[in-house]
């Protein structure tokens, strides 16, 4: 049986996993820092490659303790190695190194975009399958939709490796923007939980906001629908600042400064909306043009419930996606990634390095 340790420290999760066969996750063990870095609306870089240093170790044994595997039960250790941020995923790749020098296992170079395709394949321990009866992997060829905090990236995965780039982000992200978004409406971080939340019971007619490169092509844009909200909230600010003028005594301000008069459920309806209604048409329209009969949804964003239920409603073939825990960063999808990677026997030297900005198309140095 294949047994394969997984780690990820791109950004700010601390992770480790182990996953037999392929696809079956023995252990999935996570570190979150959320909370870490709340306080300044995003990822602290400096303080999250800290926090890796410290919780790296502690994560791997976690690991091989739920999954009640040694050292000589393993078959390789795959990695994040990019892209990501350079100071974390500098902890990851070197303790990668250090374990497979001194273990003599091999070392498998993953990319990270690569990784949260792969979480498709993976089997959710509970599920009820049993590696003699595994649900149907993926097919392909398929369309892939790739959305996340710092990616939004379609393209068309003909084989395991090969990968053929039809469209990203021109600007920015959908979760970057969702995390912005969210700061305008004093929803906290991250922001696209919170927005959804809000979004509930909100009326996504409300405004008529733009869907940026609808019909243009296979690229995204949502820098402009991020301005676009910023002047709503600066018009109802407005409004806001000549009620408090003309009141002796104002109490139409929340008490965390959002004015009462923006109606903010109505606002994160109707950007969601937006965002969805641009990812589902390009995602549907690659999948007609390039006649695959499945669609892949991978990365943070994928986890949004709307955007999950318009994929399944408005796609013309079937859409695949991974559990919610699935879809933000974690080690099992490089272990499973690493699988197929180690049946290829495209293994890695010792002399890996991480590449920050790796597009995945890309090929890293692997071997000596």
């Amino acid at each position: 049986m294949s047994l394969i340790l997984g780690l990820e420290t791109s950004c700010d999760e601390t992770a480790a996993a182990l996953i037999a066969e392929g696809r079956h996750i023995r252990a999935n063990i996570v570190a979150s820092q959320i909370e870490l870095h709340r306080q300044y609306g995003g990822v602290y870089p400096e303080l999250a490659s800290r926090q890796h240093v410290l919780d790296i170790v502690p994560v791997i044994e976690q690991a091989m303790a739920q999954a009640q595997a040694s050292w000589q039960d393993l078959d390789a250790i795959a990695v994040a190695c990019g892209p990501g941020l350079v100071g974390s995923l500098l902890v990851g790749v070197n303790t990668a190194k250090a374990l497979s020098w001194s273990r003599r296992l091999p070392l498998l170079a993953i990319n990270h975009l690569e990784a949260h395709l792969y979480a498709n394949w993976l089997i959710v321990p509970g599920s009820g399958a049993e590696p003699e009866h595994d649900p149907p992997a993926p097919r392909l060829p398929a369309v892939c939709l790739i959305v996340s905090g710092g990616h939004t990236d379609l393209l068309l995965m003909e084989s395991h490796g090969q990968y053929r780039p039809l469209g990203h982000t021109v600007d920015d992200a959908a979760g970057e923007a969702f995390d912005k978004v969210a700061r305008l409406l004093g929803l906290g971080y991250p922001g696209g939980p919170a927005i959804q939340e809000a979004a509930t019971g909100g009326d996504p007619r409300r405004f008529a906001l733009p869907r940026p490169m609808l019909d243009e092509g296979y690229d995204f844009s949502f820098s402009g629908l991020k301005t676009a909200v910023l002047h709503i909230v600066q018009e109802f600010e407005g409004q806001e600042a000549a009620i408090a003028r003309s009141s002796r005594s104002p109490s139409d301000a929340a008490q965390d400064g959002t004015p009462r008069l923006l109606p903010v459920a109505d606002l994160a309806a109707s950007f969601q909306k937006a965002v969805v209604d641009v990812l589902v048409a390009k995602t549907d329209r690659a999948s007609r043009e390039f006649q695959v009969d499945q669609i892949l949804l991978a990365g943070g964003v994928a986890s949004n419930r709307p955007l999950r239920e318009e994929m399944r409603q408005r796609c013309s073939v079937h859409v695949r996606f991974p559990p919610p825990a699935l879809c933000t960063d974690n080690a099992a999808m490089v272990a499973c990634a690493g699988h197929f990677r180690h049946l290829q026997g495209d293994h890695a030297a010792l002399a890996l390095d991480v590449v920050p900005r790796l597009g995945l198309t890309e090929r890293m140095e692997r071997t000596a």
